[in-house]
């Protein structure tokens, strides 16, 4: 049974930092490439950044390039989500996601997700 836990969300003032984690089980976790997307209330979940599966390639979305960074440790079966200077608008539930061998940005691509956890940046 393949199963995500995300960990490290939490309640943060703007300007903050945050890291994420995801650890993995129940599957391969060095064939598969691994997301971060987020949620917020009343809208779509939205694709935050991706990671290859050997980690050499990553990708972000245009808000948090550049704030956020995405890394795995295959020892570990954990992908990160590493956090700098948050926003309000960062405020939303952050799922990781796998995906077999190869990233995408959309959500419907993944096979696998975590329960979620929620990060809440106040201004």
């Amino acid at each position: 049974q393949v199963q995500l836990v995300e960990s490290g969300g939490g309640l943060v003032q703007a300007g903050d930092s945050l890291r994420l984690s995801c650890a993995a089980s129940g599957l391969t976790f060095s064939r598969y490439a691994m997301g971060w997307f987020r949620q917020a209330p009343g809208k779509e979940r939205e694709f935050v950044a991706a990671i290859s599966i050997s980690g050499d390639s990553t990708s972000y979305a245009g808000s948090v390039k550049g704030r956020f960074t995405i890394s795995r440790d295959n020892a570990k079966n954990t992908v990160y989500l590493q956090m700098n200077s948050l926003k309000p608008e960062d405020t939303a539930v952050y799922y990781c996601a796998a995906r077999l061998r190869v990233t995408s940005s959309s959500p419907r691509n993944y096979d696998f997700w975590g329960q979620g956890t929620q990060v809440t940046v106040s201004s």
